[in-house]
């Protein structure tokens, strides 16, 4: 009864904290979505605010004033200019080489130069003098720049002299607001000025090649609106001077009681993008791997890059192609190097986004995936565009996923320990074991003549029977493990010391000290194992002990302290356990004793065994190092240290380090033995040669 009522407790519990949770977790993931749709849709039109007002500024001023009326008086000047021959060649070189190069290749079509040729005198001396001199095929950003820059073509010219006062004005507004080009456009419709000076200029946009674009139209409004005050501004679109998709901002220019002609500034796609687009950041924007957003315009195109397409091409034309993207629509994007007037977005976000709706919902997006979508409209003046923040089911619900694993594991857990806790406690209602229980404890307070009745010939019967041998077994055993005990308090006192064996036998499982002022020495017998060769284990093994022995004896007489020996090694300590204030001496003339031992030992068999010790002086560790198979052992830097001095020198011979060497290099004598490298700096090692007289 117990066990089912609480696996139905924990059942209920747990189905009501997941539909809960789940419930909060996802109504957070679309209020995030939400919150960066309305974040990136303030931020667009916040900027565009801000251009536009500094429109309204830059074309009250005086200065754009007298610059419209300068270069449009210029204009009207080389109404009967005329070009040389060269100059003429240079130019149609230019449109061959240059620009319909570079429009083929965004496009993908060839272009009429016939039909773009400037026609009028103005047109194409401006062009010849302004235009084709930037030409370098190949380096379009170095001709930019240059043209951008030229002031005066000294061709005494109006025009050229109105340049030279007003050009570094319209390059300031140009490059300050990152615009694609600044046109004055004439109340004919001619373009008296561009900043970039391309093919665009001394055109007309009402009458030229280029009258089908976006800007003839705005030009109009602005000349038609009466209102010194007014700035419009263009959907993206396709103009073919310029080599991405362009908007525009217009406003009249001239004083307050007439308009002079009116200033076009192109607005480049670029800076849409790196808004939408986060600058690419978008993962520390709180989009994730897979979010981003979007705009779209009413004519289900985009106006912003997809993320996909930015991040991988290859792998945009794949996804958007799977989910029906014409393959030739996914191929344009790549040739434009964007998706905006190229990737389709009709889904139901969008449509509800154009239709002055707000919200979220699911569902697949234009590369095929299933997302979490939040649309709103743009609420850009003029510019009926929507703005979908995206991103992937699979991420934005993966904290959901998370909580319900977790869920489950707890439920399942709980559920677990509660059949365990059932298990335990109907023991409690068997009679048997109480008894038994009671036996045990009079066992464990050491009475173990203990017997217990036997009432049954059943299990409990049989295990009241083994019960009552062990007590009788006990007793003989105790004294035997008391006997065990004094041994093993023996053998641990051999490898450690008294107050590990303390700490040890209280039950703790990591004993580790520090000490700050210890001497440790790392010797080898050199030759030990070249020796061992031609000889049996157990005269090898004598040898070794007769080493060992005369070294732990010099040990015990300069209050030397072993850790540990191997076959050929031996460390050892002074001022661990028991603090020396001169543990360096101490141990520097335990290394001379362990010399003197080797000596002794080839001077008595005529063997040629050596001593090379390696000594520091430093902070170390102690403790029991393993489970199963005990150790007592050192480490630290100051073992580790006399390690490397010890290895590291291929000679026999005493070896110290600088801290030794101070320490001792009044009493003892010593010179250089080469350095050691530790932690990326070298560290001098000095070899010890006799003592000083």
């Amino acid at each position: 009864m117990l066990l089912l009522t609480s696996i139905l407790s924990a059942a209920v519990v747990g189905a009501i904290g997941y539909q809960s949770g789940r419930t909060s977790l996802r109504a957070s993931v679309f209020d995030r979505l939400t919150e960066i749709r309305q974040s990136q849709s303030r931020q667009l039109q916040v900027g565009i605010a801000d251009l536009k007002n500094s429109l309204v500024v830059y074309s009250h001023g005086s200065t754009a004033t007298q610059a419209i009326e300068g270069f449009t008086a210029g204009f009207d000047q080389l109404g009967d200019a005329s070009i040389d021959a060269a100059e003429q060649n240079a130019l149609v070189d230019y449109y061959t080489k240059r620009f319909a190069v570079d429009e083929k290749a965004q496009t993908g079509a060839d272009v009429d130069v016939g039909a773009l040729l400037p026609t009028s005198p103005a047109a194409r001396y401006l062009q010849a003098h302004y235009t084709a001199p930037f030409g370098n095929y190949g380096k379009p950003e170095a001709d930019w720049a240059a043209a951008i820059a030229f002031d005066d073509a000294h061709d005494g010219s109006l025009w050229s002299a109105t340049n030279a006062r007003f050009n570094d004005f319209f390059r300031e507004i140009v490059t300050r607001f990152s615009f694609e080009d600044a046109l004055l456009i004439d109340t004919r419709g001619n373009v008296v000025y561009s900043a970039y000076r391309g093919v665009d200029l001394g055109t007309n946009v009402v009458t030229g090649p280029y009258r089908g674009s976006d800007l003839g139209g705005a030009y109009q409004k602005a000349l038609d609106s009466n209102d010194v005050d007014y700035v419009g501004l263009t959907d993206f679109g396709d103009y073919q001077p310029a080599d991405e998709p362009t908007a525009w901002f217009v406003a009249p220019v001239g004083p307050q009681d007439h308009v002079e002609g009116v200033l076009a500034l192109q607005f480049p796609i670029s800076k849409i993008n790196a808004l939408m687009t986060m600058n690419g950041r978008w993962e520390e924007f709180g989009m994730g791997r897979t979010g981003e957003t979007y705009l779209v315009g009413p004519d289900d195109l985009m106006r912003s890059n997809s993320r996909l397409f930015t991040e991988d091409p290859k792998a945009y034309v794949r996804d958007a192609v799977a989910a029906g993207t014409p393959p030739d629509v996914a191929q344009d994007a790549i040739r434009q190097h964007g998706t905006t007037l190229v990737q389709p977005v009709a889904n139901d976000a969008t449509k509800r986004a154009e239709q002055g709706q707000r919200g979220t919902l699911i569902a697949n997006d234009y590369l095929g995936h299933e997302t979490l979508q939040a649309y709103a409209p743009a609420e850009l003046p003029g510019l009926r565009w929507g703005i979908v923040a995206k991103i992937d089911t699979s991420e934005a619900f993966a904290p959901v996923s998370a909580f319900t694993r977790r869920l489950v594991l707890s439920t399942v857990g709980i559920i677990f320990v509660v059949c365990i806790a059932a298990m335990l406690l109907a023991r409690l209602f068997v009679r048997p074991i109480r008894r038994l229980e009671s036996g045990a404890q009079q066992i464990s307070s050491g009475d173990y003549g203990t017997t217990i009745p036997v009432t049954s010939r059943d299990e409990f019967g049989d295990l009241t029977v083994a019960f009552n041998d062990m007590s009788r077994n006990l007793a003989i055993k105790e004294d035997l493990l008391n006997e065990q005990r004094r041994e093993n308090d023996r053998i641990m006192l051999s490898l450690m010391p008294e107050q590990v064996v303390a700490r040890y036998r209280d039950g703790e499982e990591n004993i580790a000290q520090d000490h700050q002022d210890v001497t440790v020495i790392f010797a080898d017998v050199v030759g030990l194992d070249e020796l061992s060769r031609n000889l049996t284990s157990d005269e090898s093994l004598a040898i070794v002990n007769k080493l060992v022995r005369q070294f732990d004896s010099a040990a015990e007489s300069l209050g030397i302290e072993r850790v540990r020996t191997l076959h050929n090694g031996y460390l050892a300590s002074c001022g661990l356990n028991v603090p020396r204030i001169d543990n360096v001496r101490r141990t520097v003339d335990f290394a001379l004793e362990m010399h003197r031992i080797v000596d002794r030992f080839n001077g008595e068999g005529e063997h040629s065994l050596r001593l090379r010790a390696g000594i520091d002086t430093g902070r170390v560790s102690s403790g029991l190092v393993g489970k199963a198979s005990l150790v007592y052992d050192m480490w630290g830097g100051a073992v580790d240290l006399a390690y490397q001095v010890q290895s590291g020198s291929p000679q026999p011979g005493v070896y110290v380090t600088a801290d030794v060497y101070d320490a001792m290099h009044d009493t003892r004598q010593f010179t250089a033995a080469g350095e050691v490298i530790v932690d990326g700096e070298a560290k001098t090692v000095w070899r010890l040669v006799e003592r000083q007289s």
